[in-house]
């Protein structure tokens, strides 16, 4: 039986109203609308401690568990970036920390390996989250993603969306529609 590709959307920043969490809500909207399968969750419903090996050494965190078990069972991965002073969140550093972790059922970055993903960044002001972007396509390259090119950074988030939580500019969502469809081609292309 051939199971549906699906993939899992989320933001590294678990504050409500958060811009970048709309983004990608947004885009996981776009992803189910362009023929794809979409999972958003929000890390705010998964908190997870500082990594720390002696946690680590006394059994995975529950929360962190079922993030691995969630990853698992999804193809490919967009993640929405926001930028604290230049640079990734503790949030989603320390999420993605974490997940590449090995345990009794996974080598290390077993749960990343090869799977695609597409990187969004909002900020509200007038770099989008641009500043950021390199550190997190690093930290992706260094779990063994394929990063998808471009990413999309959005500056001036606090006025992007309408409130329905689409784009108020089509340029905008045409970007955006337009990542979403690389990702869905790629996860689509693996065995």
């Amino acid at each position: 039986m051939h199971m549906a590709k699906k993939i899992l959307v989320f933001a590294g920043s678990a504050r409500t109203g958060s811009l970048n969490k709309c983004f990608a809500q947004l885009a996981a909207k776009r992803i189910e609308a362009l023929g794809g399968e979409a999972t958003f969750i929000d890390l705010k419903d998964y908190p997870c401690p500082l990594f720390d090996e002696d946690i680590e050494a006394q059994g995975m965190p529950e929360n962190v568990v079922k993030l691995r078990e969630m990853l698992a069972e999804h193809d490919g991965l967009v993640i929405s970036s926001p930028e604290y002073n230049g640079f990734i969140t503790p949030l989603l550093k320390n999420t993605l920390d974490w997940l590449s972790r090995p345990d009794d059922n996974t080598p290390g970055l077993a749960l990343f390996a090869g799977k695609p993903a597409g990187l969004l960044g909002a900020s509200p002001g007038g770099l989008g989250g641009i500043r950021a972007m390199a550190g997190v396509q690093q930290l992706m390259h260094n779990l063994n993603l394929v990063v998808i090119p471009p990413a999309m950074t959005l500056p001036g988030a606090g006025n992007a969306f309408d409130d329905n939580g689409a784009f108020k500019e089509s340029a905008q969502a045409e970007q955006l529609d337009a990542l979403c469809q690389r990702v869905i081609e790629a996860v689509n292309a693996l065995r």
